[in-house]
């Protein structure tokens, strides 16, 4: 007999070892969820004004405001994102990924919600609120892809 567990032995155990990891905490110590999302939020303060500027060229002073109340809604929700992934990978990866599957849906939600109650509430520009936040969502989510996959940070020095 050798001390080495045949092929098959080691498959019974695999389960219990990948379960046991799905359950434990992130490894990393930093909430890098989060780091992103502050990350896209200050890209958010370089488009805000530029979107603004586009807004009341176009639509005039409600269209400025609308599209600024819509580029807010926009940073809350990558705020809001990283801060619940934060913390469910502090948790576990169970606790990630459902936060991850099932806070994409609220999140939308909540924009949905906010976005039907600022038009209720304030008297904004609705286009020019609407198609700001879809835009601004896109771009901000984009120019993060770009920047963590061909940018400045390709090398993943913001995970230590």
């Amino acid at each position: 007999m050798t001390d080495e567990k045949s092929e098959h032995e080691v498959g019974r155990n695999e389960p219990k070892m990948y379960r046991a990891a799905y359950l434990a905490p992130s490894p990393v110590a930093s909430p890098v969820e989060l780091r992103l999302a502050l990350a896209t939020i200050r890209r958010a303060v370089v488009l805000g004004p530029l979107v603004v500027v586009a807004a009341w060229v176009f639509r005039g002073g409600v269209g400025a405001v609308s599209a600024a109340i819509g580029v807010v809604v926009v940073a809350a929700n990558f705020w809001l994102s990283g801060f619940v992934l934060s913390r469910a990978a502090a948790r576990s990866m169970r606790a990630y990924h459902a936060a991850a599957l099932l806070g994409f849906i609220v999140r939308f939600g909540l924009i949905a919600l906010s976005m039907l109650l600022v038009a209720a509430v304030l008297d904004v520009d609705r286009p020019a609120f609407g198609i700001t936040a879809v835009v601004a969502y896109f771009v901000l989510l984009t120019w993060e892809a770009w920047d963590l996959t061909w940018g400045s940070r390709r090398e993943f020095e913001w995970m230590n």
